[in-house]
């Protein structure tokens, strides 16, 4: 990075370089424009990812956000280019990751004229960013980029978009006075809740009959697994989480329910632990937003129980359950919260602890057991359940497992094993968009490049981002790349059958060889079309340090254990 006599006769492109520097970035994920920038940025410590689709490149910036706890930076060209980051910018506003924007705009003195691809970004970006400005002063340089880092990292972080026209990039930029802060890095200003209303809550739980704490991913984004963990094991309460936070706490752990929500049907880890959320008399939200999935279309939480939830964000506390409001970093909460338990009788809790343990215990020995059976099997195409099985023991804690959305993450999230609390699953859940898996898992490789990461996609969305398979080569990411091909839109296909008797003609591909395009991209590529192939494949790849993908020839009727589905989808299914 530039030492502060350097910063004296910058042009704007390189001034929003050393802000960027300032707070942080090493990594932009851009193509190459705006040229300025990227020129420029490098002279500043910052690299840059080239992406081949903006959407993809708004992915890879969240996946880098959620694994590094600092801000992804991503940049696009004015119009079409800026249009396809609203997809993964509503992705980061929804699950709360920082992601800042740098969107170059039309040269000022063609604005409102018709320019080449001109379009009113304000209007665009501003439902899917807490915060949207354009610069058009060179001396406001650093306090917009300031400004942007701020908007994203502070209160409940989300996406931030700085538009800058061409023409202001590489004008002059006056040196204001020095500065020092740096924002990059989120929670930013985290502030523990009201402890009047701490202590309120911990009266609640420690003399409840039966308490449950329900993790969301605000846990994993505010560091708290750590003091999530603590509380769990010193207060004897039990804990679920939601599909976001899975990893919130270890699921070895015998006070651990596992994934609770949407697939809880017969065949899941939870479902006949489902007993223990609906006779919970108070339950702990944390970090937690209460979504359609989460709850099971806000049906599995009970009417009766009395509802706490801690939050940053106070519209989210109380949105679909009246709760006691405990706004504030779920961290410093919780750190705090356990505290207060620690000075109250916790005998209740305590006596219910080994009954609660053995009902976990016999539940999940079951479904091990029923998976292990399914799993067995050395049918061709093959069951997921085998992959699950044969993944399961190759992760460790430092393991970055990474899936694309439908049916891949309802595999990995329900059937994989958080060993360590803070244990990183990464699905795309605030708007589940087809597609973007591998991007994140791209993300997360640049964040952590020592760390192994491992994506899996079913065919459906990996369609989607094909071209990606490029830039693993191009930036060495030893990714291992899983693509679950059973020639379906799985998900589409399975609900339409359950909600109307029959499918679209939409749902039904042509035979794809993933393994041929991966190869044709530089990557190592390999078909398994036998259970039996895949674990020595999945050793080799995850051995290898080098971009691998496995076509997997995976079952169209094989489904998770879906709640929506029940047991009316009439497809061959061992659950």
């Amino acid at each position: 990075m530039a030492n502060s006599s350097g910063l004296a006769n910058l042009t704007v492109a390189e001034r929003i370089a050393a802000a960027f520097a300032r707070h942080g970035v090493t990594v932009a994920f851009g193509q190459s424009i705006p040229t300025a920038f990227h020129l420029a940025a490098p002279r500043f410590g910052i690299m840059q990812a080239g992406y081949r689709t903006e959407n993809a490149g708004g992915a890879m910036a969240d996946g880098y956000a959620r694994i590094s706890n600092k801000v992804g930076v991503v940049t696009a060209q004015n119009g079409p280019a800026a249009t396809l980051l609203v997809p993964p910018l509503a992705e980061a506003l929804k699950v709360s990751v920082p992601v800042v924007a740098l969107v170059q705009e039309v040269p000022l003195g063609q604005a409102d004229r018709s320019a080449f691809q001109e379009i009113d970004h304000v209007k665009l970006f501003d439902p899917v960013a807490t915060w949207v400005r354009r610069l058009d002063q060179a001396e406001r340089a650093d306090d917009y980029v300031d400004m942007a880092f701020a908007a994203a990292t502070s209160g409940r972080p989300g996406p931030a978009v700085l538009l800058v026209p061409q023409d202001v990039l590489s004008l002059p930029a006056p040196l204001g006075r020095a500065r020092q802060n740096a924002y990059g890095s989120f929670p930013l200003d985290p502030v523990i809740a009201d402890p009047r209303r701490i202590e309120q809550a911990a009266d609640l739980l420690a003399a409840a009959r039966a308490p449950l704490i329900v993790a969301g991913g605000g846990v994993h984004l505010s560091k708290a697994a750590a003091a999530l963990a603590r509380l769990q094991e010193d207060c004897s309460v039990p804990v679920a989480t939601t599909v976001m936070g899975k990893g919130s706490v270890a699921d070895t752990h015998p006070l651990s329910l596992g994934v609770i929500g949407y697939f809880m049907g017969p065949g899941s880890r939870t479902h006949k632990l489902r007993d223990l959320v609906e006779d919970a008399d108070v339950i702990l939200f944390v970090g937690n937003r209460t979504n359609q999935n989460g709850t099971d279309s806000w049906t599995l939480f009970p009417d009766q129980a009395r509802y706490i939830h801690i939050d940053v964000d106070g519209l989210e506390v109380g949105r679909n359950y009246e709760a006691l409001r405990v706004v504030g970093d779920a961290r410093l909460t919780l750190e705090v919260l356990r505290e207060a338990l620690l000075r109250r009788d916790l005998s209740t809790r305590h006596n219910a602890r080994p009954a609660i343990e053995r009902h976990i215990a016999t539940e999940v020995a079951a479904w091990r057991a029923h998976v292990a059976a399914v799993a067995a099997a050395n049918d061709a195409p093959i069951r997921p359940e085998r992959l699950m099985a044969d993944l399961d023991p190759l992760l460790t804690p430092e393991t970055i497992m990474v899936a694309d959305a439908s049916y891949s993450t309802i595999w990995t999230t329900g059937f994989l094993t958080a060993r360590v609390a803070g244990q990183r699953f990464l699905t795309p859940r605030g708007m589940a968009g087809l597609g973007w898996g591998l991007p994140m898992a791209i993300g997360a490789q640049l964040a952590m490049p020592d760390a192994p990461v491992v994506c899996f996609a079913g065919d459906g969305g990996f369609g989607h981002c094909w071209s990606t398979l490029e830039m693993l080569v191009r930036h060495r990411l030893p990714i291992t790349m899983v693509v679950l091909n059973n020639q379906i839109l799985g998900n589409q296909k399975h609900g339409e059958i359950v909600s109307f008797g029959g499918y679209t003609d939409a749902c039904e591909f042509q035979p794809v060889d993933h393994a041929a395009i991966a190869r044709a991209c530089g990557c190592e590529g390999h078909r398994i079309t036998h259970a039996a192939e895949f674990l020595p494949a999945l050793r080799a790849a995850m051995a290898a340090r080098k971009p691998v993908l496995l076509d997997v020839m995976t079952d169209p009727a094989a489904y998770p254990p879906i709640t929506y589905f029940g047991n009316t989808l009439e497809l061959p299914h061992p659950h």
